[in-house]
């Protein structure tokens, strides 16, 4: 008897079996034909460039709050995301994203200036502010490839 091979070719490989082929940390944009519930690191559909170009100055304007301390930060990507918001969705995703975080990082940064008194802050401050830079800067570039992108550690005051 003669066996059968029956494997599959690859065009007639489906979704699921194309995903699993891509390597670790791989991202895609998700097709149309994807649920509503869209991922970090996942684009719902095509971004234009300018909204991506607003939305990654939305993230890096908060670089801001080393030109004006305290409120730079935060004021930054609250103008940006105000002025933008209602032309691109994706600026006004992304920009309460830059907010929210920023508004947590003003939050920990006065926690941890505080536990100064206690010897703690004297680590944690330096700590908060290296966590802004870097989320900052991923957040940054991920906007600017078109890709959604959500904070850890970030509180979530505007919705």
């Amino acid at each position: 008897m003669a066996e059968v091979n029956e494997t599959p070719k690859p065009a007639e490989k489906s979704a699921s079996e194309a995903g699993a082929e891509q390597p670790a940390g791989a991202e895609e944009p998700v097709s149309a034909e994807q649920p509503a519930g869209v991922q970090e690191g996942q684009a719902a559909e095509e971004v234009s460039k300018d909204a991506r170009t607003w939305a990654m100055f939305c993230h890096l304007v908060g670089l801001a709050g080393i030109v004006i301390p305290v409120v730079g930060n935060i004021v930054g990507p609250l103008v940006i995301w105000q002025i933008k918001k209602d032309e691109y969705p994706f600026v006004d995703e992304q920009g309460k994203e830059a907010v929210n975080f920023q508004i947590s990082m003003s939050i920990y940064g006065a926690i941890s200036a505080i536990l100064i008194f206690a010897c703690v802050g004297a680590l944690l401050l330096p700590a908060v502010y290296i966590v802004d830079v870097i989320f900052l800067l991923i957040a940054a570039v991920k906007a600017n490839n078109g890709l959604h992108y959500r904070y850890p550690l970030c509180i979530r005051f505007i919705k």
